[in-house]
């Protein structure tokens, strides 16, 4: 761990968000040619980068092991990062790692550039003494969405065929309580668009007959969750209870800083309403804003709707469910138009596998307490392709984040004894699965 800061210090000051309308392309560059420069330096003697189809770079390499029947483990993590947002609500600079409270703060420092050090610091613990076959995946283009690596595995299945793949892009349930995520949400992003009339109206000479189109627009949103939170789509189960660890329900307030006073919503446990249940949540709205608002009657609205599916619900059953009920649910015959944004497939890994026991041994012997299971209520499409492309291959799912490093939000951080314990957990599984066949 000695020069842990220091590299990691060294790849966060990249400015790798992937969208140059935001930031320089070069910045990606950057930290691709670091993480190549530094699994080069740990024998990945053919590592390079792949142009993927959406113009992103990833880093791609391969390290046999001693001998050729073991094991192959394919090693996933991502370079770019989200966007700072708003540089005034971070306490320290975004770009630039900083300690506070012995948390290390700074963009990507937890997701996931955190958990490339902590491969970067496993394989460097084992030296010459890796028993299996490595590969290994870095992408920059993760947090864009863009799906540049899904369609490289797609075109390319066996550069990165492996008996085993650790996604190192999820996190621990706390600090020092070691998980593997084995459940995401999918979802569906819908735009409602609402209309009533042709142009604005005078409240004063109008309002009362005429039909409001955002009135209209309020009265269907507030259809999608009755009075207790549960989101309430017709066709949709919201009794579906979670079976892996709970999820205290003050620890989440705290995680989530809800305000003294505010109910969590929901009938369920905390863990049923994140993991095993339908969500529907209003991103955003087209209306007037208050300043600067006449008094006019608003003639048309619209609202971004993001829904989250649990395993076991299809995007197509998902999205019908939801367009069926936005039109149902409209008062006073308003014209509705739902056009789709994005669908994304949940996933659900098998737990049952020679890999996942070995994780399971080497998670206990690294952080002294048993590994335990999480869903995740965020979508990585790519475990699915994965999952596709490699039908008999373990995922595992893991990484150095958990609920303190506010990952996608202002002063993301991390913990350094998450990084130690990681890749100590990641060299132990090494070693451990190296000793017995790969299979379920």
């Amino acid at each position: 761990m000695a020069p842990a800061r220091e590299e990691l210090a060294a790849f966060v000051a990249f400015r790798s968000v992937a969208d140059a309308r935001q930031f320089p392309p070069e910045e990606c560059s950057l930290a691709a040619h670091w993480v190549l420069d530094e699994f080069a330096a740990l024998g990945f003697s053919d590592i390079r980068l792949e142009r993927t189809p959406d113009g992103s770079d990833a880093v791609v390499g391969s390290r046999p092991g001693p001998d050729p029947a073991a094991p192959t483990v394919l090693l996933y993590a991502h370079y770019d990062v989200q966007p700072p947002l708003d540089d005034s609500a971070w306490r320290t600079p975004p770009f630039e790692l900083t300690e506070v409270n012995g948390r290390w703060y700074g963009r990507g420092a937890a997701d996931c550039k955190g958990n490339i050090l902590a491969h970067l610091l496993a394989l460097r613990a084992l030296g010459e003494a890796v028993p299996v076959n490595l590969k290994l995946v870095v992408e920059g283009s993760e947090e864009q969405g863009t799906g540049g690596l899904e369609a490289f595995v797609a075109a390319r299945p066996e550069v990165l065929r492996a008996d085993t793949i650790l996604v190192c892009d999820t996190g621990n349930a706390a600090v020092g309580r070691p998980a593997a995520t084995v459940t995401l949400r999918g979802m569906v992003n819908v735009v409602v668009t609402v209309e009533a009339m042709r142009s604005e109206l005078h409240s004063g000479m109008f309002g009362g007959p005429a039909p409001d189109a955002l009135a209209a627009l309020i009265a269907i949103l507030a259809s999608l969750r009755d009075d207790r939170g549960n989101t309430v789509i017709s066709g949709l189960d919201n009794t579906q209870t979670w079976a892996g660890a709970p999820y205290p329900p003050e620890q989440f307030r705290s995680d989530a800083a809800v305000l003294e006073g505010v109910s969590l919503l929901g009938d369920g446990t905390v863990s049923d309403m994140l993991w095993a249940r339908p969500a529907v949540t209003v991103l955003g709205i087209d209306c007037p804003p208050v300043t600067g608002s006449t008094a006019a009657i608003v003639p048309r609205a619209a609202a971004r709707l993001n829904l989250r599916i649990p395993p076991g619900v299809t995007p197509a059953d998902a999205h019908s469910a939801l367009v069926d009920h936005l039109h149902a649910a409209a008062p006073w015959g308003v014209h509705v138009d739902v056009a789709t944004e994005a669908t994304g497939s949940p996933f659900r890994a098998a737990t049952g596998g020679t890999a996942y026991r070995a994780m399971a041994a080497a998670m206990l012997e690294a952080y002294g307490t048993p590994m335990t299971t999480l869903g995740q209520g965020g979508s990585i499409p790519l475990c699915n392709v994965f999952a596709e492309t490699y039908p008999e291959a373990e995922l595992i799912l893991m990484g150095v984040e958990e609920p303190l490093a506010l990952i996608h939000a202002p002063n993301e951080s991390v913990d350094p004894t998450e990084i130690q314990a990681m890749a100590l957990a990641v060299a132990l599984f090494l070693q451990r699965y190296a000793a017995e066949p790969p299979g379920r």
